[in-house]
């Protein structure tokens, strides 16, 4: 395992262990220092070969080999039913050694986990072991369970079993046991299970304990709606689950408060991790390829799991890693070139990935609700609604996707405030309220706008919301910020170790005040603000490199080893952003290793890493230092650093609004999205709005699990379902026609550039056209966005063949809106009319051709183009950064 995991105890670190085939995947020089961290010997002045090490360590920090049963293997059922056959088997006293809990409730179709609680109590020598659920006097196996330790309590185990090891039937005679077996008649049944070959007789003593109150059932379909707030770095979900949701409700989970009737019920995702198996309401929206060998079956780690995969292989393994999925809803059938850690490759839709992490939220919510879900709500950003419903529809067609009157993320979150308001009564009654909500995610920023107006009736509350997305940034969100300062980071590291522990300013990268900094964007841009740290950041490359895509052609071993300073970088960036911004209250920052974490120092944060690894360019060879700097950052020369990066953001959004008075029409600006915790947001915005008219709401700040602003849109979703279920608010949402912020433009034959649609138009109004000889072959076409900067260019190749006779009638008929009579009648012999239009369900625009030839109309295949190919086009994760 990566042994710089963040934000771990030292109690904790001092249990570590290390399994055979992880010291296996170590370098030389990391199994020296698991040697000098656990003092096992001084192995930086001895001379020890690789293997010598390996032993070493499993010697003294040796985890033991799991002999648990839970991946299935054909026929292993069978054969441990016919060793307990054909062995002795001696029935041991139990005196009460073992108890188990008196009810037990099986869902054979998802199995048990620790989270279901059911505790068992052993008092002997038995530690985690298989333990058989077996029914009837002749002992009919029908179930494989294993007993995992719990590791805050001593003598206390938790009953786990994969759904697949069950084999429950409609048994006439319901007796039911659990037989329990001490470690060395455990390990036996772990290898009849799996090798398929002739054992020696062996004496099974067990304990046997009979379950009281045993019973089977299968997962029940459930009206309710799981809602899925979908994003770029992370994922969420939840449901709604009132006293009806499944007739007969789980019991187990109630007492152990898995599931709150009449609440909002968030999902909680496994996170296994150095502290032990974890759980937390947030996913990253993280995919890993485990197993591509057999492709009718691939197997993948999700989330926290994926993540720590890719760590345990210092982030330069053989296997793909997917982040930002997401960004995929245009490309979604564009095949992706998958490898497994064997090496084994497959070629799959992005569609099929973003459906096996979907289905991984749907069964982890279906474990923990105990029901099957057949309606999803997933968000959507306003100006790609359409295209997330459509490709959800396409890719889990198993699912009923909600798609009426369905609202975008930036509303849900509004939704939310409304809801709210409704119920603590703080609204006029018939008022119209003017809002406008800035979603910062991890990878996106998104300003929609909402008119709603709330109204007592006789029978229920009606809420009117007039919604429309207004402006945004596809490549601005929290993953900047992130990047900000891991270049930062990496130039205070680079003149550290070339200047002899010297520390570089951020004066003398940003060299401008603070107050000074708005105004120097305004004027000059906000590149302008960041040149000199941009240069900076350039000759850092020449000593820490982390373009790790450049060095594909290089030694395998270098390339790990850059590819491992970027992951590295850029996890301490990302947490001293959350230390900073959105855990605590700390000023300063620095890293330091477990043994010396403490700091009397109230203001400074210690994050602690088990050692320091980042390869330095030396002599021209990339050599890995291990020595901690002593490098404080403070919050200070952060905020100064990713000042005008945010104010840049919020200009963009806000500047029309502000220039054309229309903000002061707004009486409520909502942020949202964890990137808008940082106080520099509400600073920003203060230039264009007055500070009272700004919800946000900020908790304590020494909170750790702060995730309001994380579960404000899927709480706004799950709010929306409720309430059209419940019929206590009546809602209406009206989508206003979206603006465009781009425009369209060609160059005519004498190379005059022109302006086909342009920019602020309606996107159910823009059209034009642009005409060529029939014989062009090819024609570019350039989006630009409102500052008139180039964002993408199109190629539309023209074939004549393809064209197909046609009248004025049938062009009518068909383009109505968007082609008139006048424009066909106008097209001369051998000219082609490019028509360029923009549709209502769609983010982007149409070319359709129609020509002229021998007074004949003809036309060619109509053809669509996206605004953005992917929902960001800004990858933080290309290996060019």
């Amino acid at each position: 395992m990566k042994s710089y995991k963040l934000n771990i105890q030292k109690d904790i670190f001092d249990e570590r262990k290390f399994t055979k085939e992880e010291l296996l995947k170590s370098s030389t020089y990391k199994l020296k220092q698991i040697c000098s961290e656990y003092r096992i010997v001084n192995a930086f002045k001895n001379i020890y070969k690789r293997e010598q090490l390996i032993d070493l360590i499993l010697k003294y920090r040796g985890k033991d080999v799991s002999y648990l049963i839970y991946d299935k293997q054909e026929g292993g059922m069978a054969r441990i039913q016919e060793a307990l056959e054909q062995n002795v088997t001696t029935k041991l006293k139990n005196n009460n050694i073992i108890k188990i809990p008196t009810k037990i409730i099986l869902y054979d179709e998802i199995g048990m986990s620790e989270e279901d609680s059911y505790r068992v109590t052993v008092e002997d020598e038995i530690v985690e072991s298989n333990v058989l659920l077996v029914n009837g006097d002749k002992d009919y196996i029908c179930g494989i369970f294993n007993l995992k330790r719990d590791k805050k309590e001593e003598n206390k185990y938790y009953l786990v079993a994969n759904h697949e090891n069950l084999r429950i039937e409609n048994f006439k005679k319901k007796n039911y046991k659990l037989l329990f077996f001490k470690r060395h008649i455990s390990e036996y049944l772990y290898k009849v299970y799996y090798e398929n070959q002739n054992f020696p007789p062996m004496n099974l003593q067990y304990y046997e304990v009979p379950i009281i109150h045993f019973e089977v059932r299968k997962l029940e379909e459930t009206k309710s709606v799981l809602c899925i707030d979908f994003g770029t770095s992370n994922t969420t979900a939840g449901v709604y689950l009132d006293h009806n949701y499944v007739s007969k409700i789980s019991d187990n989970d109630i007492f152990n408060n898995r599931i709150k009737l009449d609440e909002i019920n968030f999902v909680n995702f496994p996170y296994v991790g150095r502290k032990g198996r974890g759980w937390s309401k947030i996913i990253p929206t993280s995919v890993y390829v485990l197993n591509c060998h057999d492709l009718d079956n691939i197997r993948f780690l999700f989330g926290h799991e994926a993540q720590e995969r890719i760590k345990e292989n210092n982030y330069a393994g053989n296997a793909s890693f997917f982040q930002g999925i997401k960004r995929w809803v245009n490309t979604y059938k564009v095949f992706e070139e998958i490898r497994d850690e064997a090496g084994n490759i497959a070629k799959i839709t992005r569609g099929e990935i973003i459906k096996a992490y979907i289905d991984y939220v749907i069964n982890t919510s279906e474990s923990q609700f105990k029901c099957k879900f057949k309606k999803l709500y997933i968000s959507s950003p306003v100006k790609l609604k359409n295209q997330f419903i459509s490709m959800f529809q396409d890719i889990v067609p198993d699912y009923q996707i909600e798609s009426d009157n369905v609202l975008d993320e930036g509303i849900a979150v509004l939704y939310n405030t409304i809801v709210n308001q409704i119920n603590n009564e703080s609204f006029y009654d018939g008022d119209e309220y003017k809002a406008l909500v800035i979603d910062c995610g991890g990878g996106t920023t998104d300003l929609s706008s909402c008119n709603f107006k709330i109204v007592e009736n006789d029978i229920s509350y009606g809420v009117d919301i007039k919604t429309g997305f207004e402006n945004g940034d596809s490549n601005f969100g929290g993953n900047n910020l992130t990047y900000r300062i891991m270049q930062f980071m990496k130039i205070v590291l680079a003149h550290y170790y070339q200047n002899n522990s010297e520390i570089i300013d951020i004066d003398q990268l940003i060299p401008l005040s603070g107050v000074e900094i708005f105004r120097h964007v305004d004027d000059f841009g906000v590149d302008s603000v960041y040149a000199k740290l941009k240069e900076y950041y350039q000759r850092a490359e020449e000593l820490i490199p982390t373009r790790y895509k450049e060095y594909e052609n290089r030694p395998a071993e270098e390339y790990k080893k850059v590819k491992n300073n970027f992951y590295f970088l850029w996890e301490l960036a990302e947490n001293m952003k959350k230390d900073f911004y959105i855990r605590t209250n700390i000023l300063r920052n620095k890293f330091d290793s477990f043994k010396n974490m403490r700091s009397p120092e109230s203001d400074l944060q210690i994050t602690p890493l088990s050692n320091w690894e980042l390869a330095i360019y030396e002599e021209g060879k990339l050599e890995v230092v291990n020595e901690f700097p002593n490098v404080i950052f403070n919050v200070i020369e952060i905020n100064k650093l990713i000042k005008a990066d945010i104010y840049d953001i919020i200009r963009k959004l806000l500047e029309k609004f502000y220039e054309n008075q229309e903000l002061l029409n707004y009486s409520i600006i909502k942020l949202t999205g964890q990137s808008c915790k940082i106080d520099i947001f509400t600073e920003a915005l203060k230039e264009f709005v007055p500070g009272r008219r700004i919800q946000f709401k900020k908790k304590n700040i020494n909170t750790n699990d702060d995730l309001d602003l994380k579960l404000s849109c899927l709480r706004g979703i799950i709010k929306h379902v409720n309430s059209k279920k419940l019929g206590n608010i009546e809602i209406n949402v009206e989508n206003e026609v979206p603006i465009i912020p781009y425009s369209i433009s060609a160059f005519d034959f004498n190379g005059n550039e022109k302006t086909i649609i342009r920019d602020g138009e309606k996107l159910t109004e823009a059209k034009g056209y642009i005409s060529k000889l029939l014989s062009t072959r090819e024609i570019k076409f350039y989006l630009k966005n409102i500052e008139g900067e180039l964002q993408k260019e199109y190629l539309f190749e023209n074939e004549a063949v393809k064209y197909t006779q046609t009248s004025s009638a049938d062009i009518l008929k068909r383009y109505s809106t968007k082609v008139s009579q006048e424009d066909t009648d106008t097209i001369r012999n051998d000219e082609v009319k490019l028509f360029v239009f923009t549709a209502e369900d769609k983010w982007g625009f149409y070319i359709v051709p129609i020509c002229r030839q021998s007074d004949q109309l003809y036309i060619g295949d109509e053809r669509y183009f996206t605004f953005e190919d992917d929902l960001s086009t800004l990858d933080f994760f290309d290996g060019l950064k």
